[in-house]
């Protein structure tokens, strides 16, 4: 049972999340409860994402962490991409429809690496350790970034870009590298503390697994209460992840990782990314980001899949 939930998680956490949402919106006499709901989701997902990099970093041997060439070049892409969204925001007048669309693009492109990936590209037959390195370079990337261009696309009222930008940088960059630092705070002076955390390491998946069905009621509620508008914005977040995945795949063949590459590149921390488009961006643009949960997991599903029937396909 332990074992089939574990291969199933990830559709059971997403449906989980839309039923929730649906029994709330359907069931009147919860309506009193929807307010704190809320504000309970607010509250706890910071630290859900926390908990989670904090098992993943406390793996980490720093010794093994080597940057590699292909680094350089999807730091760039993640960065400039970014930065090119960014520019036709502010340059091309647009309605909210618009907006939502390249503001959700715009957040797909720019977070950082899913901590899971390191897991998806070992079955796959990629490196883990190069992951594992870029995850963290994402993250650092992403910590100095998100502050950066979040207040130039939505100006905060009442708030001067760089109010708004150490207000942003003091939420997220704590959230993104704080784990990274406390973990190798704990290895060295609280090695009791740190081992602990190292075994419950497993713990991490079940937490994105709780953060995931949260994160799908409120993309749910999202496309529910939404347009045709919505789905379009959904398909924003499907040409991010062609994108990424493809490049990705294009340069880590040039250096001879082409599999650690592509999911470094395409693999997104899609939890984080819905909370940060949540409490930063245009409403419509949380739909990109819960969209691309299902494109990223379709594409690992496929590649699972094709390794596994070229692995039966090679048994005499």
């Amino acid at each position: 049972m332990l074992k089939f939930l574990k291969n199933w998680t990830l559709p059971i956490a997403m449906l989980v999340g839309t039923l929730a949402y649906l029994v709330f919106a359907k069931w009147t006499f919860l309506a009193p409860a929807k307010p704190y709901i809320h504000e309970f989701v607010s509250f706890i997902m910071p630290w859900l994402i926390f908990a989670q990099l904090l098992l993943t970093f406390c793996k980490i041997d720093i010794k093994e962490l080597k940057p590699k060439r292909w680094h350089a070049w999807l730091l760039m892409i993640q960065g400039f991409s970014c930065a090119l969204v960014v520019g036709l925001l502010l340059l091309v007048p647009m309605d909210e429809l618009g907006k939502g669309f390249w503001e959700g693009a715009m957040v797909c492109l720019i977070c950082p690496t899913a901590t899971a990936a390191a897991v998806i590209t070992g079955k796959l037959g990629g490196n883990a350790a190069t992951l594992t390195t870029y995850t963290l370079l994402s993250n650092l990337l992403g910590a100095v970034w998100v502050p950066l261009v979040f207040p130039l696309v939505e100006p905060h009222e009442g708030l001067t870009f760089w109010v708004a930008f150490l207000k942003i940088l003091s939420k997220v960059f704590p959230l993104l590298l704080a784990p990274f630092l406390l973990a190798q705070f704990l290895k060295h002076y609280l090695k009791g503390v740190h081992q602990w955390l190292t075994s419950c390491s497993g713990m991490a998946f079940y937490i994105w697994a709780f953060a995931l069905a949260l994160v799908m009621g409120q993309t749910a509620r999202s496309l529910f209460n939404s347009d045709f508008s919505a789905w379009l914005v959904a398909l924003g977040g499907l040409m991010a992840c062609i994108f990424q995945f493809a490049l990705g795949k294009r340069i880590g063949s040039m250096y001879r990782d082409r599999i650690s590459a592509g999911q470094a590149l395409g693999q997104k921390n899609t939890v984080l990314a819905i909370w940060m488009a949540s409490a930063y961006l245009h409403p419509l643009a949380t739909i990109a980001p819960g969209s691309y949960v299902l494109w990223q997991n379709i594409i690992n599903s496929y590649q699972l899949w094709k390794r596994q029937k070229a692995s039966l396909d090679k048994t005499p």
